[in-house]
C-alpha cells in the first residue's frame, strides 16, 4: 500500500488531468516524477509584466513551474514563475501561497486561484511580495481585473474522479457533451485584500 503522501500526489495528477482536459485557458505542459512531484502550466491568460524599457504591459501567456517538496502536503507547493509578471503576490524566484494553503486545499484549487492571481482577479496589497506591483495596483484599481474570463474550467463532480490505486492510472477524460455541473465555482467573486 501506497504511503498517503504517494496517494495524495496521485490524486492530485488525476484530479488536475480531469479538470484541466481540454481547458485552454490552463494547461499542463510538463511534469516530471512518478507519480508528478513536479509540474509545469501555461496559462493562456492576460496578465502584466515589465518590459526592458520600464513599461508596465499585458502578456497573453505566462508559464509556472510547482514543486511539491517532501514536506508537501503540509508545506504548501514551492511556485515560481519562468515569465515574467508584475503582481503583488509575485516575485522573480517565488509566488506567494502562505497566506492561504492549507493541507486540505486541493493542488487544482490553487492551480486554478494562481491563474486568477496573474489575471489580477484576486491580490493582495497588505504583504506583497512585489511592493511597486501592490502600489500600482492600489492606484490602478479601475484598471482592474486585467482579464476577466472566468478562470476555473467547469467544476468536475467528486464521483468522477476515482481513488488512485497503488500504480498511477490515467484519469478518464471528459466528454465535450458533459456540462458544467451543478457545483458552484469557489473562486467566482473577485476577492481583493486591501
Amino acid at each position: 500500500m501506497p504511503s498517503p503522501r504517494i496517494r495524495r500526489l496521485l490524486l492530485d495528477d488525476q484530479t488536475l488531468e480531469a479538470r484541466l482536459h481540454n481547458w485552454p485557458l490552463i494547461q499542463i505542459t510538463g511534469k516530471a516524477g512518478i507519480p508528478p512531484e513536479v509540474y509545469r502550466f501555461t496559462y493562456n491568460i492576460r496578465g502584466l509584466f515589465v518590459s526592458p524599457s520600464g513599461e508596465i504591459l499585458e502578456r497573453e501567456q505566462h508559464v509556472l513551474e510547482v514543486n511539491l517538496s517532501l514536506g508537501y502536503p503540509r508545506r504548501a507547493p514551492q511556485c515560481r514563475m519562468l515569465t515574467p509578471v508584475f503582481h503583488p503576490n509575485f516575485d522573480e524566484s517565488m509566488v506567494c501561497t502562505g497566506d492561504f494553503w492549507a493541507a486540505s486545499e486541493r493542488l487544482d484549487d490553487l492551480i486554478i486561484r494562481l491563474g486568477r492571481m496573474i489575471a489580477y482577479q484576486e491580490y493582495n496589497t497588505k504583504s506583497p511580495l512585489n511592493g511597486l506591483a501592490a502600489k500600482w495596483a492600489a492606484q490602478n484599481i479601475h484598471l482592474l481585473p486585467i482579464d476577466v474570463r472566468i478562470i476555473s474550467p467547469p467544476a468536475i463532480k467528486q464521483e468522477e474522479l476515482e481513488v488512485p490505486s497503488a500504480a498511477p492510472q490515467a484519469a478518464a477524460p471528459l466528454s465535450q457533451s458533459e456540462g458544467p455541473s451543478d457545483l458552484p465555482d469557489p473562486w467566482a467573486g473577485k476577492i481583493v485584500i486591501a
